[in-house]
């Protein structure tokens, strides 16, 4: 607190600083302005004019520059409009120079007004053009120094140099989209280098021994688009930033330029969930989370403690990322009560006493298995963690009176080739039972079962990401399994969010067209984008950590693993998705099977896994499961290599 305080002090006084130096300098040009204006005039010298016009003048400049703001100018910074607001505040000042002298002068004041407003104008513009050149100048013969690129706009360029003063002196230029932006110009006072596309040899253009900084001050300028720009900034050794949190500004808080995030390079724009509903679903609530030591768990802890619920009942098998979780939320959610929950969600008994105890209202389950070849490897812990584990945390929450329950779900359910993809789709049909059957019976408090199905999330434990950043520190080489492999990939806390709006808008679903596809079995699936092709994902993040792919560090493919597929898919093809009044929200309306005819297979499946019965477990997943196609081995097949042929070629 002292720390900032101090810094906002400082701040101040250099503002202050500032402000009292420009209206000096200007105050003293209007003087001048004035005396120039007389040898214009020709008006003969007299004791008076000698004295009295020129503090005329400086009182012109003061009162007029007031309104139009030129004493808060950055003379280095000025731009079109900066000069615009000066021409009107001298024309202002002459006016006022006008009145002033009419009593005394009759029509000759009007004459000396014009005069002292064009003086001061070109007075007050010259000083400044010149202060920007000699600026520019002297930066020029700099042998080694920092030399910053904005990426931007007008807009963009203005924000940068308004939010980070320190460093507006070090801009040399800006790199702009769209042709009308011809090099030469200048925008909010920084010269136009060129086009994105030129940027190599915009970059090429300065000397060896400069520091180039391109900074992206767009803050829209993303995705693909994002990836480019690295490339080219790569090609030359040139460090690329992005412009700060603007939140973070606004509170003072320290917020420096940020490296490119992964997060910023992906295909897709963030949406923003309806933090209303939410609030009004969760607040003063009691909620389990299944799974809280996870990734999604622990984000949906955290997402769901700024709601403020009354309780939050966090459960996972893991003592230690429990404990994590809950240190998290003792720092950021103090007032919210915590209990945490040591439990095994396939104990029948053990979460018949936790739901008696705590009387959840809401349960979001996101316990499960989810490491693909390792649930090749163990199908029976698998199956029974995510099927069997599944009903049971289900079938308790129903007999106790829970308002709804959540299902995490993947994108590996559908058309699953893997025993994990498999068993998270029968997971599906289950909650699909129980939905219909309460939906159905139309009685209001009979519990719901609302399902979100989504792709992979970044850095979450067991993908990719943490996979790559771990071999990148090693130095490499990064492995992917095949050059053709794609995979969807949203951000934790943007999936979480969205986890939760449709959790809101399934529980609340009554009487409108989203309530019709509940009833028939609908699941949520989440706006992914495009999916990323993972070869271009490891190389991204070799050049984010500032190397060369192929140079530095190598790409090695190793084949497809176990139960893996080229592609994965959100949606069955002959499901038609429909659109939700939810920005990034979708439903599906996947098979669904009756309840009884469901849970009679479960029973046989538990038995069969409880007795280590893989083949027979399997058997039992193919008749609830017509369209699983395993693949143990981790083959190719020629159907999904061309099916990501075509849609990249589509792309």
């Amino acid at each position: 607190m002292v720390t900032q305080s101090s810094g906002g002090m400082a701040e101040c006084l250099r503002k202050i600083r500032t402000l009292a130096v420009n209206s000096a300098l200007d105050t003293l040009l209007g003087a001048q302005a004035a005396v120039v204006a007389m040898g214009l005039c020709r008006y003969p010298g007299t004791a008076w004019s000698w004295w009295g016009l020129p503090v005329l003048g400086m009182v012109a400049i003061a009162v007029a520059g007031g309104p139009f703001r030129i004493f808060q100018q950055h003379w280095r910074f000025a731009g079109r409009s900066d000069f615009w607001r000066l021409g009107w505040a001298c024309a202002l000042a002459g006016t006022l120079v006008m009145g002033g002298l009419a009593p005394w002068w009759g029509p000759d004041a009007v004459a000396f007004g014009v005069a002292y407003a064009m003086a001061a104008f070109v007075i007050m513009a010259g000083t400044r053009a010149v202060y920007q050149r000699w600026r520019y100048y002297r930066g020029g013969r700099d042998t080694a120094r920092r030399r910053v690129i904005l990426l931007g706009d007008g807009e963009d360029a203005s924000r940068f140099l308004s939010l980070m003063p320190d460093m507006g002196g070090l801009v040399v230029g800006m790199v702009v989209e769209g042709r009308q932006r011809r090099p030469g110009r200048r925008l909010r006072g920084v010269p136009v280098l060129g086009q994105v596309m030129d940027l190599p040899d915009i970059l090429s253009s300065f000397r060896a021994e400069d520091d180039l900084l391109v900074v992206v001050a767009d803050p829209r300028f993303r995705g693909e688009r994002l990836s480019t720009v690295l490339r080219m900034a790569q090609a030359t050794g040139t460090q690329v930033r992005c412009m700060p949190d603007l939140s973070g500004i606004a509170r003072g808080a320290a917020a420096p330029l940020h490296p490119v995030r992964l997060s910023d390079l992906l295909n897709r724009p963030a949406i923003a969930p309806d933090g209303q509903g939410i609030a009004d679903m969760l607040r003063g609530r009691r909620v389990l989370i299944t799974g809280a030591g996870g990734s999604i768990g622990s984000e949906l802890a955290r997402q769901i403690a700024g709601h403020g619920p009354d309780q939050l009942i966090l459960l996972d098998m893991g003592e230690f990322p429990l404990w994590q979780v809950d240190i998290d939320l003792a720092d950021k959610a103090p007032d919210v009560t915590r209990h945490l929950v040591l439990a095994d969600i396939r104990d029948a008994g053990r979460m018949e006493r936790i739901f008696a105890r705590f009387r959840p209202e809401l349960v979001f389950h996101a316990a499960a298995l989810k490491h693909v070849p390792m649930v090749e490897e163990n199908p029976c812990e698998g199956l029974l963690t995510n099927v069997t584990g599944t009903r049971i945390v289900a079938d308790t929450a129903a007999r106790h009176g829970v308002m709804a329950m959540v299902l995490v779900s993947t994108d590996k359910a559908v058309n699953p080739a893997s025993i994990m993809g498999a068993s998270k789709r029968i997971a599906e049909m289950y909650c699909q039972a129980l939905d219909v059957d309460a939906r159905n019976r139309h009685d209001s408090s009979a519990m719901r079962c609302v399902t979100v199905r989504f792709g992979n999330v970044m850095g979450s434990t067991g993908s990719v990401i943490p996979l790559f950043r771990h071999q990148l520190e090693c130095g490499g080489p990064l492995t992917v399994t095949d050059p053709r492999m794609t995979r969807y990939f949203m951000t934790v806390s943007e999936a979480v969010g969205l986890v939760l709006q449709a959790s809101a808008r399934g529980v609340g679903a009554r009487a409108d067209g989203m309530a019709a596809l509940l009833r028939s079995g609908g699941v949520f699936v989440l706006d992914m984008g495009t999916p990323v092709r993972i070869v271009d994902l490891a190389r991204q993040m070799i050049v984010l950590a500032g190397l060369r792919p192929d140079r530095d560090v190598q790409i090695r493919f190793t084949g497809l693993r176990p139960g893996e597929k080229l592609a994965e898919d959100l949606f069955y093809k002959q499901e038609i998705l429909q659109p939700t009044d939810c920005p990034g929200l979708r439903m599906a309306t996947p098979r669904t099977v009756d309840l009884a005819q469901v849970a009679n297979i479960m029973d046989a499946l538990t038995l069969a896994c409880r007795d280590g019965d893989g083949a027979r477990a399997l058997a039992l997943v193919r008749r609830l499961v017509p369209e699983f196609a395993h693949n143990p081995h981790g083959v190719a097949t020629p159907d999904t290599a061309g099916q990501i042929d075509v849609e990249r070629n589509a792309s």
